[in-house]
């Protein structure tokens, strides 16, 4: 019988050591644990194939996680509905009021070397020229493993009402920053400039851009990231390369009132595919609006993926979200993914005479 070679990983107290592993009951591709199959691989072989796409192989190797979960490279948000200006530069300004978000998620809680999450974001209308245009900006730190992404951005929106609703355009620069730190990898054999030993970084730019409509209870968006599909070179000697793909959104969203007039349900839905993976959400929250306070609790579920269940409120523009994630394809329940949402939303046109009035509106 010929035999199977795989090239896989093991956590140790020296960090993540690479290596081949000859057939035998090793698992597939991914990483390997110790205590489901030896902790430590075999002796590499001299020439790993292409080693395997360099050092795209990583990502993999250091989460520990199927592939299907995160087969895109941007983070999956379960509170994408409340992030609405980074999935779409459309929604910049939509608000009409200034609005800042932000979130940290912690994913596959219990796993070392697992994802850990945070975004920032900031829009507003741009008031001293129209209404019609917005603005924003934008930060993302996503680590996993060994590897850690970063996304510095500015956006631009214009909305045209149009049909009863608004009609939105917009368009996102955006500066990635990748870095590798080689220092966490325990190699068998070592000085392969594929395999870094030190930390690895790389800079590109980036475009994304998007179009939205907005209905009185309705709305619909279509967006790209990745416009450029841009390749990040790693490290001084350029031996590494990260190629990022085009990533595509739709997402939408419907208000449901009910005869009680401070409830309502919020529905929206996002899927993102890269034409080789794809991920769906849908979320539906029950939502209780007083004049001075705000609540929700609701569930999500992504096929094949998770369930998840959030609660959250509002109080004098000040929006504070939970949620916990579980997924479904195996994984224990405990060890799911918190994840936070923060936000304020106010009223701070400079341009008007008067005080400002701080309310916040939430728009799906």
């Amino acid at each position: 019988m010929e035999n199977c070679y795989y090239l896989c990983g093991a956590f140790g107290d020296k960090g993540l050591r690479i290596g081949i592993w000859c057939n035998g009951n090793t698992t597939g591709f991914g990483s390997v644990f110790p205590g489901s199959n030896p902790g430590i691989p075999t002796t590499p072989r001299h020439e790993v194939e292409a080693k395997l796409k360099r050092l795209r192989l990583f990502l993999l190797l250091t989460v520990g996680f199927s592939a299907s979960m995160r087969a895109q490279y941007d983070a999956a948000f379960n509170h994408y509905w409340a992030l609405q200006s980074f999935y779409n530069p459309a929604a910049s300004g939509l608000k009409g009021q200034i609005d800042v978000q932000g979130g940290y998620a912690m994913q596959l809680v219990g796993y070392e070397h697992a994802p850990a999450t945070m975004i920032i974001t900031a829009d507003l209308p741009l008031w001293m020229i129209s209404p019609a245009h917005g603005v924003g900006a934008g930060f993302v730190n996503d680590k996993i493993g060994l590897f850690e992404h970063k996304k510095f951005y500015i956006q631009y929106a214009y909305h045209q009402k149009l049909w009863g609703g608004r009609l939105s355009a917009g368009v996102r620069a955006a500066l990635l920053a990748e870095t590798f730190d080689g220092s966490g990898l325990d190699l068998e054999e070592s000085g392969d400039e594929a395999f870094p030993t030190s930390e690895a970084d790389g800079t590109s730019f980036d475009l994304d851009a998007g179009i939205r409509y907005d209905g009185k209870r309705w709305y619909a968006g279509f967006s790209v990231m990745h416009a450029l599909a841009p390749t990040v070179e790693l490290g001084e000697a350029k031996v590494n390369e990260y190629e990022v793909p085009q990533v595509f959104y739709l997402t939408g969203g419907y208000n449901i009132r009910f005869r009680n007039p401070l409830l309502s349900m919020q529905t929206s839905a996002i899927v993102r595919t890269d034409l080789t993976a794809w991920r769906g959400d849908i979320t539906a929250r029950i939502m209780y609006n007083s004049s001075k306070l705000k609540m929700y609790a609701g569930v999500g579920y992504s096929p094949t993926i998770s369930a998840s269940v959030f609660v959250g409120g509002d109080l004098h523009g000040i929006q504070l979200g939970y949620c916990y994630e579980i997924y479904t394809g195996g994984i224990g329940a405990l060890n799911g993914t918190h994840e936070i949402s923060l936000g304020y939303t106010t009223n701070l046109d400079l341009f008007k005479k008067g005080k400002n009035r701080h309310q916040s509106v939430r728009i799906l």
